[in-house]
Parts: structure tokens; sequence; C-alpha cells
């Protein structure tokens, strides 16, 4: 993930990225480093990826060791360099794969040329955004024609979900009148088709909001998983990630 995230999400959401690079791109987009001959007429398609937000570089580094050509656009130099230090950690062919750039998710025309990347990841970063619909703007430029945006974002249509579940009243309460309802699933979805990019499939992240008590129970990663996929549990996940399609 671009930030550091809590292991059941970051699993969901590869999960649920991968099934989309599957469905656009061909059933072995998930794994460009998986067997057969590279050259030949069935390898894999190598996929150009931006991370707009690249964080501790987990998402990145997935993304490389299934063979894809990654760069990480990242703004706060902490965050570089735990992405680097991780980097360095991996084989030379993945450390290959892998470019990091100084910037924000805002900046990608200053580093980018249209139509750049088959695959753009902003992954809890839009929030940062001093302009979110001029930032998506530019990430949508940079795809080209059929690819990939990957959005994760909190979901304003279920803030009292959370202090809700953990007794925390007041903040509850207070969430019914929060005032900024930007990041709502149909907001964004204008937002989407206004720039050319029109919501392709959306996911619910953190229906039950729950990490496993015992290592190795994969039920609430089941659960989760499932709720994710299944109105109405999606619609109140704490998170949504949206997958649009460049025209």
């Amino acid at each position: 993930m671009s930030r550091n995230g809590a292991p059941v999400r970051d699993e969901l959401v590869a999960r649920q990225l991968d099934e989309q690079l599957a469905a656009l791109f061909g059933a072995d987009a998930g794994d460009a480093a998986g067997s057969g001959d590279a050259t030949g007429p069935a390898a894999p398609r190598v996929l150009r990826v931006l991370d707009a937000g690249l964080g501790n570089g987990a998402q990145a580094l997935r993304l490389a060791r299934a063979g894809h050509r990654v760069t990480g656009l990242e703004q706060d130099p902490a965050l570089r360099a735990l992405a680097a230090e991780a980097l360095r950690a991996e084989p030379e062919e993945i450390r290959a794969r892998v470019s990091i750039v100084a910037g924000g998710g805002q900046d990608t025309g200053a580093h980018f040329l249209p139509g750049a990347f088959d695959v753009v990841l902003c992954h809890g970063v839009l929030l940062e955004a001093r302009d979110p619909g001029s930032t998506l703007a530019g990430l949508a430029r940079v795809l080209a024609p059929g690819g990939l945006l990957s959005l994760l974002l909190r979901n304003d249509a279920a803030l009292a979900m959370y202090p809700g579940r953990t007794g925390d009243w007041d903040a509850a309460l207070a969430a019914f009148d929060f005032p900024d309802r930007a990041y709502r699933l149909e907001a964004l979805t204008a937002l989407l088709g206004g720039i050319g990019t029109p919501l392709r499939q959306w996911y619910g992240v953190g229906v039950f909001g729950r990490e496993p008590e015992e290592p190795g129970d994969g039920r609430v990663l089941a659960a989760e998983e499932r709720a994710g996929r299944t109105d109405p549990y999606r619609a109140v996940a704490s998170m949504l990630h949206l997958c649009a399609v460049r025209d």
C-alpha cells in the first residue's frame, strides 16, 4: 500500500487490484514474472505502474516482484528513505524495476508525459491533496487509454461507523454533521466520469474493521473480502477502493 496499513486491509486491496489487472490486461497480468518464455507470443504483459504516494513501498515492491515496472512518487523524504531501504533488500532484478521520484500526487504533470502508465495507484493520499479534483485529473492524464486508476480513500458516507462500533458516541454523533462529503461514492463517480476515467468497479475495505486475534486465522480476511463485494455491507466500509478505466 502507499501508506503503512493494517495487514488485512493491505491484503484485501492487493487481491482486489489483482482481480482488476487480470480482467483488464489478461489472466497473467498479476504475475508478469510467471512461468513461460518472456519473449514468446504468450508472455505475460509487463505493465508500467505509477504509485502516487509510495509510502513504505510495499505495494510497489509487490508489483515489481510480479514483473512490472513501477515508479513511486513520494513527497515525504522519510517515507522515500523507508521505501529505498526496503528496495535495497530485494534482488537486483527487482531493484531494477523500481524507481523513486520526489513529488506528490499533484505533481504528475511536472514529471510524466500523457499516457505514460498503464496503471496508476493513489492509495490513501488523496486527502492530502490541496485540490483533489485537479490531482485526479492529473493522474488520469498520465494513464494510457484503457489504463487502470486505482483509488483508496476514506468513505465519507460511513464516518459514524467506526466510532459507533467502538462506543465513542460523541464522535459518532459529530460524524453525522461532518461538513465535507466530497469522498462519497456518488460524488467520486461523477468526478471520475468528468475526467474521462469512468468507474469500472468499487469495493468496500474495512467493513468490520478488525484484525485477526490469532495469527493465521483467515476468517477475518474471508469475511472482510466477502463483505467488501456485497451490498449493503460494502457501502458502510471505512474506506472505498475505486477502480476506474481511462477512456
